[in-house]
């Protein structure tokens, strides 16, 4: 019945995951309660993960990547990139995987994507490249780079606690750095060859106006206020218009002089002219109703040019996984007096959308264009919820304390590696060090921590505990080895490296790690194989995760930045999925045994 009951909340679980009816953290934590409940666990090992080595680990590392990127020191990516990056994808992709592929391996992933994506755009912008060309290489260099070690992803650092937890020790900082080096060098030649020839220009690259790659040709316009206009003498905001219309007024033009944002308490007159950005038909119902005039000749893409030349400008801003905005809509946020900046459309993949805007539910990954004045976008720059596409300005960073913030870092490294105190200690020493020497605030390290991964991790250890209790993680080993009793050890470990490449594209990688470790071990030891091996196999397949934009959080983050297609995904990313699929096994039973 217990092993009944735990593959029930497994496939719940798995169906959860795939629907995301709730968010990965918050399905995460409905397991762990649902396993107390179901006395799978006791209460004390429904929470252990929160007091779980690897949940600690990841958390510090978050820290530790914030101190990096608050003072700069990845700044020098922009510098080396300019240098040496020639003047074709293939150039860029070999230099952007020589030195952000390293860099991976120490910084969290998705902080190094959020800094490289402004940089990398402003080098095509000088190159003429279409970002399209490189997004996709950026995500996957910094996969491939998270596999070089321990730290590099928080994946790995599950895996070293899982197995830890299974008795077979945690990972080394270097354990698996040699098979991480191969199937690296691989993986960028790879993209170097195909990544050119595959990914199309979805953004063209010798587009320079926002608003063309978004269309908003027929969704801004201006309207002149008439004699016998019901908004002569009324404020914006008495007027109701954004309230009542799908509409947003960007500026307000009076007597040749323009007023940008807050415009709410300006007071209208006869000839004013409203820049508004609004559906068709939001715009014919305004025309009807409060008697305005649409001005026909007028083009956004020649105010998009005077306006980067004054104090307003257009720019694109990315919503990042741990954003506070993340399921609410633009008007329950009231976004527009919240960043004193309007949200002219939203690009979300492939989609865009640019009517209802303020009945849209904000998604991680979205991408907003955003007219704004220069001071809102410096604002912007600073929160730890948007991602300014634009390099930001070295003003809102500690450069000072940059050589500092990296030498802790490669302290707290150097320490690992030579055994002198466990990764946890020296981590979370150097949060500590962090703090001390003004690297980052005290109340800066609430804010840099992923705690989405957090609860993640925490709820499901629980779900792994619950397998080895009850049972289930044998069982399922010895149904698989029924299965492929007649297999060799070889392509018993290929089909566990298959199996969880393919479910890691719909779960969350580090739920495919907890799910399937357990039952490779297992099966490694039933069958007197090498249970590192196997552990290693589903540790890097649970990482190498390229076939979809939704399968790893780096794939999401260029999504709509690329402009690109979940077929431009498939296009490239099924390629490198099934050299992998061949390789990794291999050099797994070559360098490990099997």
């Amino acid at each position: 019945m217990q092993i009944l009951l735990t593959i029930g909340v497994i496939i719940i679980a798995f169906i959860c995951f795939v629907f995301e009816w709730l968010p990965a953290d918050l399905t995460a934590i409905s397991v762990a309660i649902t396993l107390m409940l179901l006395k799978l666990v006791s209460p004390e090992e429904g929470i252990s993960g929160f007091a779980n080595n690897a949940t600690i680990t990841v958390m510090a590392m978050f820290i530790l990547s914030a101190g990096i990127t608050r003072t700069g020191v990845i700044q020098i990516v922009r510098d080396l990139l300019m240098k040496w990056g020639g003047k074709n994808a293939s150039q860029q992709i070999l230099v952007m995987g020589l030195i952000i592929g390293p860099i991976s391996a120490f910084i969290n992933n998705t902080a190094v994507v959020a800094i490289c994506l402004p940089i990398v755009e402003a080098w095509c912008k000088q190159r003429k490249i279409s970002v399209s060309k490189l997004f996709i290489p950026l995500s996957y260099v910094t996969i491939l780079g998270g596999m070089l070690t321990l730290i590099g992803t928080s994946t790995n650092i599950l895996a070293s606690g899982i197995s830890k937890q299974l008795g077979y020790g945690e990972f080394s900082l270097f354990q698996f750095t040699g098979l991480g080096l191969i199937t690296f060098c691989l993986g960028l030649a790879y993209l170097m060859i195909a990544a050119p020839r595959l990914l199309p220009e979805r953004i063209p690259a010798k587009s320079k106006l926002m608003s063309d790659n978004y269309e908003l040709k027929d969704y801004v316009t201006e309207l002149i206020i008439l004699p016998n206009s019901s908004l002569v003498n009324q404020t914006l905001r008495q007027s109701a218009i954004q309230r009542k219309f799908d509409v947003d007024v960007l500026e307000l033009i009076h007597n040749d002089t323009h007023f940008s944002q807050p415009l709410a308490d300006k007071i209208l007159s006869v000839g004013d002219i409203l820049l508004v950005r609004g559906s068709r038909d939001g715009l014919l119902q305004i025309k009807d109703e409060r008697g305005v005039e649409i001005l026909a000749d007028f083009k956004f893409g020649n105010l998009e040019q005077e306006m980067n030349e004054t104090e307003e400008k257009v720019a694109e801003v990315l919503v990042l996984s741990n954003s506070r905005l993340i399921g609410s809509t633009l008007k329950d946020l009231r976004f527009r007096q919240r960043y004193n900046a309007t949200v002219l459309a939203v690009r979300r993949g492939e989609e865009l959308v640019r009517e209802r805007l303020g009945k849209v539910a904000i998604r991680f990954g979205d991408l907003l264009l955003i007219q704004a004045p220069k001071e809102s976008f410096i604002g912007l720059q600073t929160t730890r919820e948007l991602l300014v596409l634009e390099e930001r300005e070295l003003e809102t960073l500690r450069t000072d304390k940059a050589w500092v913030a990296l030498g802790i870092v490669l302290g707290v490294i150097l320490i690992a590696a030579f055994n002198i105190l466990p990764i946890l200690v020296s981590s979370l020493l150097g949060v500590i060090l962090m703090v001390i020497t003004g690297c980052l605030k005290p109340g800066e390290i609430y804010g840099t921590v992923r705690w989405d991964i957090i609860f993640l991790l925490a709820g499901l250890i629980p779900l792994g505990i619950a397998m080895e209790n009850s049972g289930t993680t044998e069982w399922l080993a010895k149904f698989l080895v029924s299965l492929g009793g007649n297999l060799s050890g070889y392509w018993i470990l290929t089909f566990f490296y298959i199996i969880t490449s393919l479910m890691t594209e719909v779960l969350s990688n580090n739920a495919s790690v907890v799910l399937m470790i357990p039952v490779a071990a297992e099966v490694a030891k039933s069958l007197s194989l090498n249970p590192m091996a196997f552990i290693f196999a589903v540790t890097f397949a649970a990482s190498n995760s390229f076939l979809t934009p939704i399968g790893y959080q780096t794939n999401t983050m260029v999504y709509a930045p690329g402009g690109y297609k979940f077929s431009d995904f498939v296009r490239i990313g099924l390629w490198l999925n099934l050299l992998f699929m061949i390789v990794t096994p291999a050099l797994i039973v070559l360098i490990y045994g099997l």
